[in-house]
């Protein structure tokens, strides 16, 4: 239940700051940009109808966009990128006229759609895709075989946008209400979309139609496609409703019975994070794994699957003693976080990652323990570098991460603050609410702080402040006298952010007090029964210096 406190938090200024001295292109604006020409209209549809050549590594196909006027308008972008061809783009079978610059396409429509109006565009192309030179890290089509040397192709395109392959309104903040995706691939292959699967179609040249289709919202560059030699198996899971889930699991054959085993570990998953947040968020169009010849991705519906069926990632990456898939818990902690709470904007994809990576903490927390989480949590501090702020540039779709701070970081201070609140049912609401409140739809950062600091009844922007908008992280200074068998604790905070002022649990193993620390304050409490000997801090994502108060 929310409190009556809520502030106007846009704290910006940090980040300005830092980023000031980045050199942006006209096309990183074009592409990052929430222009007056993607403003007018909003995207309700997309039916998307492609052929795939696998021996020219060639696509060839055709988009209609239905979208609503948001506001009066005789032109539009869309985005493809360059290296596409258009054949044409009609509206109602009339030829449009349109210019090209870099990735972005204007259309000029043949008057002034009024604001409330629907309308409908088809864009017909065709072209040899960017290759992924390391999906999915770096975006664009992937052409393998697999094991047996049959054909097997995906596409991963988080950073680069789904224009790489396919026309569309290429920006975060626009997701349609659903989507039909038809692929026509070589017949004996088999092509995994997101969605349902709908209907398989035998076509006389030698190829097969699948039809899918997405019945929930969904972010553009979450829409793939899988083509391969693949066998299908599936599996339900009940939610603690009742309710029944299709699993299903797309798979190479000779791994058929090493994917049923290996898989059995989702139902546990899937129930810890029903526990969290809810119910799976894509109910409808079920869960699915797809095996791909790169490492993961967070495809929704239709999660990319390439941790070749290994404990961790790759076998490693998690500790010893534990054994669960970290692509499976990753990704389909994603549909979540990055699918079901989607951000407007590049510059705050740690909404994405950071909660998603704090998902695996509480995957193991639910599994395991407490104690166990918080060794998984460890082995996540060695890849926090502090070199730039998690929250990235806004307008320019950002994808220059100087490191995985957005991912670990992230995650780390989500731990922090749940330190901080030193109330669980607290903090785990705060998530939770935070989820119900934006699911199916997109926010920012400034809209997690403003809800934190209504949810919580305090002001937490300082906290949130310091740790997305700076590199570097606070340091608590102390110093420790012991008076009998007290001890006196004397405690400040060093940050950047002025009034910083994030409580931390100290004392002893046998009793915890919590301490309200603030920047450039010393301040000065009594424990009662703690030995200095004994003193400890509840460890979160800050540096601590002792005896430096002088200093």
């Amino acid at each position: 239940m929310l409190t009556g406190l809520m502030l106007n938090v846009e704290f910006c200024a940090a980040q300005q700051d830092y980023f000031r001295g980045y050199k942006f292109t006209k096309a990183d604006s074009l592409r990052g940009t929430l222009s007056k020409e993607r403003r007018c209209y909003d995207v309700t549809f997309y039916d998307l109808n492609i052929a795939v050549d696998l021996k020219k590594k060639f696509i060839k196909g055709y988009v209609d966009i239905f979208f609503d006027a948001t506001e009066d308008f005789t032109m539009m972008q869309i985005d493809l990128f360059n290296n596409l061809k258009i054949n044409e783009i009609t509206y109602y079978d009339l030829p449009l006229t349109y210019q090209r610059l870099y990735n972005s396409v204007f259309v000029h429509l043949p008057g002034t759609l009024e604001q409330g109006s629907s309308a409908t565009i088809r864009v017909f192309y065709e072209g040899y895709p960017t290759e992924a030179k390391r999906a999915p890290w770096d975006g664009g089509f992937v052409w393998e075989k697999d094991e047996k040397g049959n054909p097997w192709v995906g596409v991963a395109c988080e950073g680069a946008g789904a224009s790489i392959w396919w026309p569309c309104k290429d920006h975060l903040s626009d997701e349609p209400d659903s989507m039909a995706i038809h692929v026509a691939v070589p017949r004996p292959l088999v092509a995994v979309c997101n969605g349902n699967l709908r209907r398989l179609e035998r076509l006389d040249n030698g190829y097969n139609l699948y039809h899918w289709f997405v019945s929930y919202p969904i972010n553009s560059y979450n829409v793939t496609l899988n083509i391969g030699k693949y066998i299908h198996f599936d599996d339900r899971y009940v939610a603690a409703d009742g309710d029944s889930l299709l699993l299903d699991y797309y798979v190479m054959p000779y791994n058929l019975e090493k994917a049923k085993k290996h898989f059995e570990q989702v139902k546990p998953m899937l129930a810890c994070y029903e526990k969290l947040f809810g119910k799976y968020p894509f109910w409808n169009d079920g869960f699915a794994l797809v095996e791909t010849k790169y490492l993961g991705m967070e495809h929704q519906g239709a999660i990319a699957y390439g941790n070749q069926y290994n404990r961790g990632y790759l076998g490693g990456m998690i500790p010893r003693d534990m054994d669960w898939d970290y692509i499976i818990v990753h990704e389909s902690g994603h549909e979540y976080f990055g699918n079901a709470v989607s951000v407007s904007d590049h510059g705050d994809m740690w909404i994405h990652e950071s909660f998603t990576t704090y998902m695996e903490a509480l995957y193991v927390e639910c599994m395991y323990s407490f104690k166990d989480a918080i060794r998984y949590l460890q082995t996540q501090k060695s890849f926090i570098v502090n070199n730039q702020p998690i929250v990235g540039p806004r307008d320019v779709n950002w994808d220059d991460f100087r490191g995985s701070d957005h991912y670990y970081k992230g995650a780390w201070m989500l731990h922090t603050l749940r330190l901080g609140l030193a109330n669980d049912d607290q903090f785990f609401g705060l998530l939770r609410g935070f989820y119900d409140q934006f699911k199916y739809t997109t926010c920012t950062t400034d809209d997690f702080v403003r809800f934190a600091n209504a949810y919580t009844g305090q002001d937490l922007t300082k906290i949130l402040e310091q740790y997305l908008r700076y590199p570097s992280i606070p340091r608590l200074t102390y110093d420790l006298e012991q008076q009998g068998t007290d001890l006196k604790v004397s405690f400040r905070w060093e940050a950047d952010v002025p009034g910083f002022d994030l409580p931390v649990m100290a004392g002893s193993e046998s009793k915890m007090y919590l301490l309200h620390p603030v920047t450039g304050e010393v301040r000065e409490v009594v424990l009662p029964g703690v030995a200095k000997s004994d003193f400890l801090i509840s460890e979160g994502l800050f540096a601590v210096k002792k005896k430096g108060l002088k200093g």
